[in-house]
């Protein structure tokens, strides 16, 4: 089910026949050091995540991470979309691309679309936007969507720094 489509990209709901990808993608070095390791080694695995993890957050909450798949080729480029965390107050904007898709505007693209989603669809004031103090590419991102860093947190269960932006809509 597409979800949001722009001049080069489409976003779509992920299914568990992307698993491959998924796994792939949560398994990247880039990944693991920017985001997290969510410990997931093999396909079914990758298959219940998509399920409890953004399939579950599309039926509870009408919005999740979303596929981000190329026009022009139906290539997986990575994930885009928004989740609901128990550890945050306002709904946040996730990416993750593989490696050899960045650098060519797909971020910026696929994101700047989310957030217009956010607030034109979903009617959301305010979004959220996390990352590793030392994730550069992920910090100019937000940054240059108009985000604004509001706190450096360590968030529950977690034992790292964690920059904290916010955006709000009039």
């Amino acid at each position: 089910m597409q979800i949001i489509t722009t001049e080069r990209l489409n976003l779509r709901l992920i299914t568990t026949d992307d698993a491959p990808f998924y796994l792939e993608l949560i398994n990247d070095p880039s990944f693991i050091k920017n985001i997290r390791d969510k410990g997931i080694r093999t396909l079914e695995a990758a298959r219940e995540d998509i399920l409890n993890g953004p399939l579950a957050s599309q039926a509870k909450n009408g919005f999740s991470l979303y596929l981000v798949e190329r026009k022009a080729d139906g290539a997986s480029l990575g994930l885009c979309g928004l989740v609901k965390r128990d550890t945050l107050e306002h709904v946040d904007i996730g990416y993750a691309l593989m490696p050899q898709f960045c650098g060519a505007g797909y971020a910026w693209e696929a994101a700047v679309a989310t957030v217009r989603y956010a607030r034109d669809n979903l009617h959301l004031s305010k979004l959220a936007g996390i990352t590793s103090p030392d994730n550069a590419s992920s910090n100019k991102l937000l940054l240059k969507l108009g985000f604004m860093l509001e706190a450096v947190v360590v968030l529950a269960g977690e034992s790292r720094n964690t920059n904290l932006y916010g955006k709000e809509f009039t």
